[in-house]
């Protein structure tokens, strides 16, 4: 039998990250020798504030950009040179400081909706009942659990509820990997167990889901890797079972940690 791959099957990395530094004023905020990201694998990026986790994933996003070399130090699916367009509908992102731009009194199908387009709301010219749109978000909402949203004003939703609204927004373009910056900031229990929730869901689909994060306890299961990032060097790169230890956690942060294990889920709390 021939082992010849299909012809047009893409096998580069959806990420490749070589030898990407990223300077500022003159000093190094981040430097990165390698790192891969294949399709439909999970990692987390696990660091101190200032460590250079956020500038990590706008080398992704194509926010920023490294050091000019020969050999281009991104590139995604084998590209040098992607459309940002390509980036763009691939990439679905969900932070906190997205959360502070929901200041506007509409339907929560509505916000979903404006996914399509990238506006918050409908685009111009789309009616809130719209064939395709429409039932395209009530579908991304009762795939996250929260269907009954649906026709409450964003407004008057909890904080943990718009996260996953936003979540549901970021689907509308049906993106193959899912960045979550800091997805639990400023959650109660209760919203803090519904996102992390959607990030299993996302990842039993089969999208590569990336997380940012200070805290073990965002890691989900689904999530094997881990990349521990601290002054704006890739501190460590591997399995979370290898990481994830107090020893590791005590070096990453500069202070006396304990990690704990239950059923797949890590915890961290001081040693005093």
């Amino acid at each position: 039998m021939s082992t010849t791959e299909p012809c047009g099957q893409n096998t580069a990395p959806l990420f490749q990250l070589r030898d990407a530094r990223v300077v500022r004023a003159g000093r190094t905020i981040l430097n990165v020798e390698k790192f891969d990201l294949a399709e439909g694998e999970h990692v987390a990026l696990l660091g101190p504030n200032g460590a250079g986790k956020s500038t990590f994933i706008q080398l992704l996003t194509r926010e920023t950009f490294p050091l000019h070399r020969e050999e281009p130090p991104v590139r995604f699916r084998g590209q040098a040179r992607p459309l940002l367009a390509d980036i763009k509908q691939a990439l679905g992102i969900v932070s906190a400081t997205m959360h502070d731009q929901v200041r506007v009194h509409l339907p929560v199908a509505e916000i979903v909706m404006g996914g399509i387009s990238g506006t918050l709301g409908l685009a111009r010219g789309m009616a809130p009942d719209d064939p395709v749109a429409r039932p395209a978000a009530l579908g991304a909402l009762d795939r996250l659990g929260i269907a009954d949203l649906a026709d409450r004003d964003v407004m008057t939703l909890s904080t943990g509820q718009v996260r996953r609204v936003l979540v549901a927004r970021e689907l509308m373009s049906d993106p193959k990997i899912l960045i979550f910056d800091e997805p639990c900031t400023g959650l109660d229990p209760e919203g803090m167990y519904h996102v992390r929730d959607t990030m299993r869901v996302l990842a039993d689909e089969g999208r590569s889901v990336v997380l940012v994060t200070h805290y073990p306890e965002d890691i989900i299961p689904a999530i094997k890797r881990v990349l521990l990032i601290k002054d704006a060097e890739v501190f460590a790169d591997g399995p979370k079972e290898e990481l994830l230890t107090s020893a590791e956690m005590t070096a990453l942060f500069g202070v006396p940690l304990e990690v704990t294990e239950k059923n797949g889920w890590y915890a961290l709390s001081g040693r005093y």
